[in-house]
């Protein structure tokens, strides 16, 4: 039997037969990225992930475009994601899991973790701290502490549920000291409300304040280890200053997908990790983040097994600390 003639138009009727996934197979990606940030436009989570992907465009020859929805504490951000962006691996969420998993344990919104979104590449870890503007009269942490034994402190924060925010609350209740939390929706407006006196003190990933050298000035480090001493004037860790025992409180940003994109796109998904973590090595990427205010030594690689570890740890430390943190929202 002779075999078929194939002609320009048996071919091209074959090829609309086909399955898209098998047209498409091995051309991931075919358009751009497009990316959820849950808090506002124009904050450090924006420009770190900004830095990043001017380094992961290169890699995966598409760009990134990024859409802001801020609001309760990023839980609004969360559920459009999970509910109303295809789970293809073309839409991406950049989170910071910190405060984002102490809102999910607070909140209990309509998503799972880890069942629903995956964090897979972590880019920093920035160590909470207390700051005060450069004029402030309390020049140490135990000034601050003195004076929240007599009355009740504000302290700014960017957000109630944050790394920061439970620092600040669990040296209160280890101390005897009385601290007021109040949200200012992002670490600018937060910094803002500080060097203007709007509070008396106010709480934030370190990061952020050692690029405001000369208006503010760092008291205290939750952490084990101030790795950044030499920009903080060798502000003490919290713990050695009182004696304490609070966990090391730092935020940390990461890339996230769908847990389902995953699953139906393991190729889609290896591609990405594998590029992403090559973006740690593109120097213009370090120097973009150092600009951007980020400091190197807070530059920290983390893959999917790291960041499911650390964002469970955080959801368990929320619950630790819910009834603190519930009484000042």
């Amino acid at each position: 039997m002779t075999a078929p003639m194939l002609t320009r138009r048996t071919l091209a009727a074959g090829l609309a037969a086909m399955p898209v996934a098998a047209r498409a197979q091995g051309a991931f990606p075919e358009r751009n990225f497009r990316v959820v940030i849950p808090t506002g436009q124009g904050g450090g989570a924006e420009r770190l992930a900004r830095s990043f992907d001017d380094g992961w465009s290169k890699l995966l020859g598409r760009q990134f475009e990024y859409e802001f929805y801020p609001g309760a504490a990023g839980q609004v951000g969360y559920e459009l994601y999970v509910a109303r962006r295809e789970p293809d691996a073309y839409n991406l969420l950049f989170g910071n899991m910190g405060p984002e998993m102490i809102m999910y344990a607070l909140q209990r919104p309509r998503f799972r973790f880890p069942d629903d979104i995956t964090y897979f590449c972590r880019i920093d870890i920035d160590d909470s701290c207390v700051f005060v503007r450069q004029d402030s009269p309390f020049r140490r942490i135990e000034d601050v502490v003195a004076e929240a034994k007599k009355r009740t402190l504000n302290v700014a924060t960017s957000r109630i549920p944050h790394p920061a925010s439970i620092g600040i609350l669990a040296l209160g209740e280890a101390t005897g000291s009385r601290f007021n939390l109040i949200p200012y929706a992002g670490g600018n407006p937060t910094m803002v409300a500080v060097m203007s006196g709007e509070t008396d003190i106010g709480v934030l990933p370190v990061a952020g304040i050692t690029a405001q050298t000369g208006r503010l000035r760092v008291l205290g480090i939750f952490s084990r280890e101030n790795v950044l001493a030499a920009k903080t004037d060798n502000a003490p860790t919290i713990n050695a200053v009182f004696g304490t025992r609070i966990p090391d409180l730092y935020s940390s940003r990461s890339w996230a997908i769908h847990t389902r994109a995953i699953e139906r796109h393991p190729d889609r998904f290896r591609k990405l990790e594998e590029t992403a973590r090559k973006v740690f090595e593109d120097r213009a990427f370090l120097e973009a983040a150092e600009k951007a205010g980020q400091p190197l030594e807070s530059i920290r690689f983390g893959d999917r097994a790291v960041c499911t570890e650390y964002a469970l740890a955080m959801i368990e430390l929320a619950n630790r600390f819910r009834a603190q943190l519930s009484a000042q929202r």
